[in-house]
């Protein structure tokens, strides 16, 4: 069992909350210790950024922080060097790598699973790659035990649903909306129809994010979802504060969404 498995199963039916940073935001030396703090504020997954300059799924307030990162030369081997350096003190929570495929490719599918299990990462999620062409990267990631985690956009149709359900592992990344990550609109009647119906093709559970920017849309979301994925608010937060008050301010943050999903 992994540990994003195990962590649902100790959820026992109660929601999980899947925050997301950008590592190396707004400084390298910064992420180990914001990770801490989001598990300090009741995260039960941290979905952890990996930098890329060309992103297409997210917007302007993620973008910045990959920017940020980027200045300081942020790469895939500094992300794993930081989940290893989480990993010395916490290794129960589970973390999820989230970004972009060409850094993968770049180091060799196999030798990323490898690096990325050593240093004790849980689950890939890789924005663009289809489960059409996501047949090496998960071989080379079910080799290590890594969780293959995909997107399912509110206009996947039933059939590719179907193939997603055969290839994911740990959970799925329901997109609330048509929009880049951040984006507002949020039709919760809509997203809840959605999982509904998701469920009749998918023995996973289901994680909602994008465009989830508070309490009360994330207590509104967990009605129906089994996790709540918020990135953009918390980037913003992180985006707005000093580096010494930065992991206060999303430990309390953290919090308040953990007691609202609760």
């Amino acid at each position: 069992m992994s540990r994003i498995e195990k962590r649902f199963a100790e959820l026992a039916g109660k929601k999980a909350l899947i925050p997301f940073i950008t590592a190396g935001d707004p400084n390298p030396g910064l992420t180990v210790s914001l990770m801490h703090g989001l598990v300090e504020g009741g995260a039960d997954i941290i979905e952890l950024g990996v930098p890329f300059s060309d992103p297409m799924a997210d917007g302007p307030v993620i973008q910045r922080a990959s920017e940020r990162a980027l200045v300081h030369k942020v790469g895939l081997r500094h992300v794993l060097e930081m989940v290893a350096e989480f990993r010395r003190s916490d290794e129960v929570t589970p973390v999820v790598l989230m970004g972009y495929l060409n850094p993968l490719c770049a180091m060799g599918y196999t030798e990323f699973a490898k690096r990325a299990k050593a240093a004790g990462v849980d689950g890939v999620l890789t924005v663009d790659c289809p489960p059409e062409e996501a047949v090496d990267l998960q071989a080379a990631l079910d080799a290590q035990g890594l969780d293959t985690v995909f997107l399912i956009a509110p206009t996947t149709p039933p059939a590719r649903v179907a193939e997603i359900a055969k290839l994911a592992r740990g959970y799925v990344y329901y997109v609330s909306l048509k929009g880049v990550t951040g984006a507002g609109h949020l039709d919760i009647d809509d997203v809840a129809r959605k999982i509904a119906a998701l469920r009749q093709q998918l023995p996973l559970p289901i994680g909602v994010g994008f465009g989830i920017r508070d309490a009360a849309t994330a207590k509104a979301i967990a009605t129906a979802a089994d996790a709540v994925v918020v990135g953009s608010r918390l980037v913003q937060e992180i985006e707005a504060a000093t580096p010494e008050t930065a992991k206060e301010q999303l430990t309390r943050l953290v919090a308040e969404l953990k007691a609202a999903i609760r």
